[in-house]
């Protein structure tokens, strides 16, 4: 099937078999959406298996080398097809592969990307769902992109995020592992992007309490202190927000916005 679309989805999977065929069906759904990449981080059950059954184009990491990497190789395979077309870069939404359903949720992340109200959007999720920490990794990221920029965002580990192509390749090499979100926020709002928060009603599988969530949350840690530590604190004002509800319209359930520009010079 030719491409034709103007955003390809990216969904870094690691043993998210379970969830990964509605993940990606819903994600090929989404208006402009002509291609679904999966790149399974090192799986050891059939996440690769399920997510080219479900339509994706996967990509295997023979063993797991991080989220970051995960993206990064994402974006590599979309250049790759992309090639030669003629076509103009898609847009990039990076989706968790455990959404499920929700994923068709997506489009107003897409919405200011590509009507160049933005350069990246970050999701803002509605209902929250209770986790087994203690927001410790959060506040770390928040209060150090805080540091660094002078601004907060809402959720600021969120992975559900679009970003045009040149947002994306201004903030390569992503920081490593767990820290991408992190550095990406710091780096393009230093850089002067745009970014947009918009609240979603998407939702994924919260992380468990027993000892391999807390693992999980300990290497979390780790990332994002190595992506705060190699950025110095930088605070800047920020320049305007938009208030929280500023694309309501009528009756319709629209996302409630917030834009964030730094600011010039």
């Amino acid at each position: 099937m030719p491409l034709t679309g103007d955003v390809a989805v990216i969904v870094p999977a690691k043993n998210e078999a379970d969830r990964i065929p509605a993940t990606v069906a819903a994600a090929g759904k989404l208006p402009g959406v002509d291609l679904v990449v999966v790149v399974d981080d090192g799986s050891t059950d059939k996440t690769a298996v399920m997510a080219e059954r479900a339509g994706g184009t996967v990509l295997r990491h023979a063993r797991n080398r991080g989220k970051a990497a995960a993206m990064e190789s994402g974006a590599e395979v979309v250049r790759l097809l992309e090639a030669g077309t003629g076509l103009p870069p898609r847009h990039l939404l990076f989706l968790d592969a455990d959404l499920g359903d929700t994923a068709m949720d997506a489009t107003p992340l897409i919405d200011p990307v590509r009507a160049g109200e933005a350069d990246m959007t970050i999701a803002v999720f509605i209902d929250r769902v209770k986790r087994g920490g203690h927001g410790l990794v959060v506040g770390l990221s928040g209060a150090g992109i805080e540091r660094a920029t002078g601004w907060r965002p809402a959720q600021p580990l969120n992975g559900q995020r679009c970003l045009t192509r040149d947002a994306f390749e201004a903030a390569r090499p992503l920081a490593a592992g767990w820290g991408a979100e992190t550095g990406l926020t710091i780096d393009l709002y230093r850089q002067g992007m745009a970014i947009v928060e918009v609240e979603v009603p998407m939702a994924h599988r919260p992380t468990g309490s027993d000892w391999r969530g807390q693992l999980h949350r300990a290497h979390q840690l780790a990332d994002v202190a190595r992506a705060l530590a190699i950025r110095e604190p930088a605070v800047r004002a920020v320049a305007s927000h938009l208030p929280a509800g500023a694309l309501a319209a009528g009756a319709a359930r629209r996302p409630a916005i917030r834009a964030v520009r730094p600011p010039q010079g």
